[in-house]
């Protein structure tokens, strides 16, 4: 019965147990096949002998195989030859049988045979022949179709045998999970017995040699390369697989006979630990060869000690560090990166059962480094690992640096810092922190809490007033929690307002920013305002006003700059090109020049001057127009229009230039009639002077008063005509000065010399005032002479009878000052500045008349000089003015060098 854990790759071929037992039947005696009378399938294993169920087992008397050969041979001759044949072979049967000869019936015959002549011979051999043929192929055909069913029955049996062996052995091979895959010597389709599910439960035989389904890739390229050189090369192998399901498969190939054999069988029991322990073994090698190779790369020193202390592992870093070619020369001399010192230290932590951790000094590749060893107990003994932190500590007291930067610098900062580490505790303040919450020093050395910071603060009222304040609390909180800057702002109850700003920070807290923005509010609401105020007042300006930004476009306008050039505002609030503008104010004003220099000003990159002007539209109307460039790259254009100060101008100028012409007409006819005035004036002094002599006869006393009044008329005629030509040659530019020392006293003296009649005549008293060593000056001592006695004369006409006249002289370090001083009704302070015009004249009450130019005379003068003149004076009380010379004066200077 066939085995139904069976199944082959070949469709149309038998099973090879099969084919064993058709090789074992070719193997059988042919004579049943001959005589056609016997079939294999005649026979029955029970009508068989048991001694004849063994080939070796067969019947003594069985016809031998040459025997039947001959026989064939002698049956198959044709029938001429037959007797001859017969004769022969009865002759050759006679021979070749030794059981006739053993029985002595040959022996009998031949003598029988050899009394007989030639044709009885020749008879005899035919029927001996005859019959001896018959006999013998009768007890041959007896004994054939014995043996051949004898043959049959034994044959039956192996064959029950076989299959019954082959059966409990199919059984035997299947009574425990396995498949096996019989490959022939050809290169055909495997043939696959038994059942695939213990590898994976889906897995149909014929799918078992899909590798790849049930292994990982590469024991699946491993599985393939041992059959490839199993079928190729005869070479066996075992292998102990584990499936991607995690379970363990036991592969085995081996060459038998002429196939190639593998079995895969599950594992189980002690094999399947073994198996378990195997794959656990081979991931622990690979895990430690990993972890060997990572501490080969390793840059840091690793090594391994014993129980004893000593070198047992060392990496290329620490050959390198200790400047040795490789680690086994480092193993075989005990070469020590640390001190004897450090070591002793680590082994003293090592012992009180800690693992050691610390920063130690060592010499590394010739240079001394500050290194973070770790060195732990192990089974074995202990390992150590060194990390260079040379960079790090330098890294790390930079760090400390910049930190200690930055904290002075925000302390320095106007704005109140705290930072609150991942435990919510004050880490850090500033000076504004401080002060911006009037804190207590004391209780911020503390490291409070961000809780009892603010609880302390709402205790002193300084927060802002919350309905719930927990959950104001914790919102703010918040900021521990999340990732992102918020912004707050807080209304004290000060009226004070901050804007705070939480930060988290990355290594866990939060940085909190105070900014008293109180200032920057009402900053913000006064520039409003102020922006409000500008705005409404550049529309309720009657000048026109644009401002173009950086880019030559129409940022602001004013009501009055789109009445001016009649430009409809809806074009203007689209923000124009200056292009676009020139070109709505080109009807009303086509100088291209003008244009152009305003497109240039707005324009402008380079420079930006500012420029200005004046255009006459074709309006008739005039207008002055500038640009101011702004801070911010913009350009202010302003257009005024002044077509009524224009014309009023060109009045005013009108009449100005007839005015000056009028004086200038004045002057001439002034210069004119005093030149014309002083030659005969001349003569009448002369003529008067001669009459007066005695040389020209005696004159009655009547004549010689009316000579005096003559005399007296005549000096104050030429005085006066004098003085106007003097004015007239300053006004025109023709007055020089001929500088020289001046003696101050006695210059003083000589004006008062020269009003002495004055003074007598109205019984005026004066005083000088200088010291007797006061010096002299550079000047012109004729000038000066003359001021003083212009002065005098006009202090003397203002003064009341009986009264006094001081003149004054006072040396400085860089001027000398004349001061006359009088009693007079004094100029009223309309009065003060036209007392130096031409004629101009008020008596203030007084008996003075005089033509109005003694004190133009005295500021022509003085700054003629250099100096300077002033007036001060009350009404009623009196009057006094000051002259200044400069010590040395411009006139001096120039005529020195």
């Amino acid at each position: 019965m066939p085995d139904a854990g069976m199944s082959r790759c070949g469709k149309d071929r038998p099973p090879r147990r099969v084919g064993a037992l058709r090789t074992t039947l070719d193997h059988a005696d042919p004579l049943p096949a001959i005589t056609g009378r016997v079939g294999l399938d005649q026979v029955h294993p029970d009508q068989l002998h048991p001694d004849q169920l063994h080939p070796d087992h067969a019947h003594p008397d069985r016809a031998h195989p040459d025997h039947v050969s001959a026989l064939r041979a002698t049956l198959a001759l044709p029938s001429g030859t037959a007797l001859a044949g017969i004769a022969l072979g009865g002759l050759a049967l006679a021979a070749a049988s030794p059981a006739l000869a053993e029985q002595g019936i040959g022996t009998a015959t031949l003598r029988a045979v050899s009394t007989l002549g030639a044709s009885e011979l020749t008879t005899l051999a035919v029927i001996v022949g005859v019959v001896t043929f018959a006999v013998v192929a009768a007890i041959g055909w007896v004994r054939t179709d014995r043996s051949a069913g004898l043959q049959r029955q034994a044959d039956g049996a192996e064959i029950a045998s076989l299959q019954s062996d082959i059966d409990r052995l199919a059984t035997l091979l299947m009574s425990e999970p396995q498949v096996l895959v019989v490959w022939t010597a050809g290169l055909g389709e495997p043939e696959v017995i038994g059942e695939a599910s213990f590898i994976a439960p889906t897995l149909a035989p014929h799918d078992i040699l899909a590798f790849d389904q049930w292994l990982e890739p590469d024991l699946a390229a491993a599985v393939t390369d041992a059959i490839d050189r199993l079928r190729v090369e005869g070479e066996a192998f075992a292998l102990l697989l584990t499936t991607i399901l995690g379970r363990h498969v036991e592969a085995e190939g081996r060459p038998i006979g002429g196939f190639a054999v593998m079995k895969l069988r599950n594992v189980s029991g002690i094999k399947r630990d073994l198996a378990e322990f195997s794959v656990r073994c081979q991931k622990l090698q690979s895990e430690a060869d990993a972890m060997r190779s990572l501490i080969e790369m390793l840059p840091a020193p690793v090594w391994m000690r014993d129980g004893a202390g000593q070198l047992q592992l060392v990496n290329a870093a620490y050959a390198r560090a200790v400047e040795a070619p490789d680690a086994t020369v480092v193993l075989g001399s005990g070469t020590e990166l640390l001190d004897t010192g450090e070591r002793e230290t680590v082994a003293r932590t090592l012992a009180a059962g800690r693992e050691f951790r610390g920063r130690l000094p060592a010499i590394v590749a010739g240079s001394r480094r500050v290194m973070d060893v770790l060195e732990v107990p192990v089974t074995q003994g202990r390992i150590g690992i060194a990390i260079d932190a040379t960079e790090a500590e330098r890294l790390r007291a930079e760090l400390d640096h910049i930190l200690a930067a930055h904290r002075r610098t925000l302390d320095h900062l106007a704005t109140g810092v705290a930072i609150f580490g991942a435990d919510r505790r004050l880490a850090f303040y500033n000076t504004a922190y401080r002060t911006l919450w009037d804190l207590d020093p004391a209780f911020l050395a503390e490291q409070p809490s961000d809780g009892q910071v603010l609880d302390r603060l709402r205790t002193a009222r300084r927060l802002p007033e919350q309905k719930d304040f927990r959950e104001w609390k914790r919102e703010l909180h918040r900021a521990y929690h999340s990732r992102e800057s918020e912004a707050h702002e807080w209304h004290l109850p000060d009226r004070r307002t901050l804007r705070v700003v939480t930060t988290p920070n990355p290594e866990g807290g939060v940085t909190y920013l105070f900014d008293d923005i109180t200032e920057r509010l009402e900053l913000e609401r006064r520039f409003d305002a102020l922006i409000r105020v500008q705005g409404e007042t550049l529309d309720n300006l009657a000048e026109a006003v644009a401002v173009f930004g950086s880019d030559g476009r129409l940022r602001l306008f004013n009501p009055a700059f789109a009445n001016t050039w009649k430009l409809p505002p809806s074009a203007l609030a689209q923000h124009p090109h200056i292009e676009q503008v020139i070109g709505l104010c080109r009807p009303l004003y086509r100088d291209d020049e003008t244009w152009h220099a305003l497109r240039s000003a707005v324009t402008a990159l380079d420079s930006r001057d500012p420029i200005s002007g004046r255009i006459e539209r074709s309006d008739g109307s005039v207008m002055d127009f500038a640009t101011v460039p702004l801070p911010d790259g913009s350009t202010l254009v302003t257009f005024h229009d002044v077509t009524d100060s224009v014309n009023v101008e060109r009045a005013l100028r009108e009449r100005n230039e007839a005015l000056v012409a009028a004086d200038e007409l004045k002057l001439d006819f002034v210069h004119h009639v005093s030149y014309e005035l002083r030659s005969p004036l001349t003569n009448i002094i002369g003529f008067a002077h001669f009459l007066g002599d005695p040389s020209t006869g005696p004159l009655t006393e009547k004549q010689d008063e009316y000579l005096g009044y003559i005399t007296v008329s005549t000096n104050a005629l030429l005085a006066i005509i004098n003085n106007i030509l003097d004015l007239a040659t300053i006004d025109a530019g023709a007055m020089t000065l001929n500088p020289g020392p001046v003696d101050i006293r006695a210059t003083m003296e000589a004006a008062v010399e020269g009003v002495q009649d004055r003074l007598v005549k109205h019984d005026i008293a004066l005083d000088l005032i200088a010291d007797p060593a006061i010096g002299d000056f550079q000047a012109d001592g004729r000038r000066i002479r003359q001021v003083l006695f212009n002065l005098l004369s006009n202090a003397i006409g203002f003064s009341p009878p009986g009264g006094r006249v001081t003149l004054t002289a006072e040396r400085t370090d860089s001027a000398v000052v004349f001061t006359v001083s009088d009693e007079g009704p004094g100029i009223p302070p309309e009065m003060a500045d036209k007392v130096f015009d031409w004629f101009e004249s008020d008596s203030q009450g007084s008996g003075h008349r005089g033509v109005g130019l003694g004190l133009s005379i005295v500021r022509s003068f003085v700054e003629l000089h250099g100096g300077t003149v002033r007036i001060d004076s009350a009404v009623g009380g009196g009057a006094t003015v000051v002259c200044s010379f400069p010590l040395v004066t411009a006139a001096a200077r120039t005529a020195a060098e």
